[in-house]
């Protein structure tokens, strides 16, 4: 059964999905209609074909700029920085942000191979530069790990003589957490980052 082992290849490559899950998606393809199959593949070839990057921030988009670049009532002088169109989008779920965004698409990891040359850094520098001062402050939210800490920090000597404001944003105990549960680094940050009331 050789399609079926190829499909259940295709299916593990997808982010998060294991052997068994894989196997779980083919059988699903292989029992489904004619025309539900027709609609999974029509929904991936247009998806492919039309979902590209957002001229201005690199977050995905179907027409030239995404839905939040495209709205006018955007603050367009705070600027969240971040590694993932998925943190993007987690960040637009809190309801609290109303900047606009620039997606790096990846941290610099020098482990990894990855320089400041493979993600977004030089597009956002252009973008800070072409602003002319329009951006008054810029909230770095990489990952609280190694590579996006390393990546704030390079971002903070790249973009400091442009920009006059430049924040990261906060971590530590999460909202409903317990103190007695949280690991050292994060108690470690949460007293780092406090804030007077």
């Amino acid at each position: 059964m050789k399609a079926l082992e190829k499909i259940i290849a295709q299916f593990r490559k997808l982010p998060g999905v294991g052997p068994k899950q894989a196997e779980r998606f083919a059988l699903y393809v292989v029992r489904a209609s004619g025309p539900e199959v027709e609609a999974l593949v029509e929904a991936l070839r247009a998806v492919k074909s039309s979902v590209h990057y957002c001229s201005e921030c690199y977050n995905y988009a179907e027409g030239e700029l995404c839905a939040v670049c495209a709205d006018h009532s955007r603050d367009r002088g705070v600027i969240c920085v971040v590694e993932r169109p998925q943190d993007l989008a987690a960040i637009e779920k809190a309801k609290s942000f109303s900047g606009v965004y620039h997606v790096l698409h990846g941290a610099v990891s020098p482990s990894a191979g990855v320089t400041p040359e493979h993600i977004k850094l030089k597009e956002l520098l252009e973008r800070v530069r072409a602003s002319e001062g329009a951006v008054k402050e810029l909230i770095i939210a990489t990952n609280p790990d190694a590579d996006g800490e390393a990546t704030a920090m390079y971002l903070i000597r790249l973009l400091k003589p442009y920009v006059g404001k430049m924040t990261r944003i906060a971590y530590g105990v999460p909202l409903g957490g317990d103190i007695d549960y949280m690991d050292e680094v994060t108690l470690g940050y949460a007293l780092k980052g406090r804030v007077n009331i």
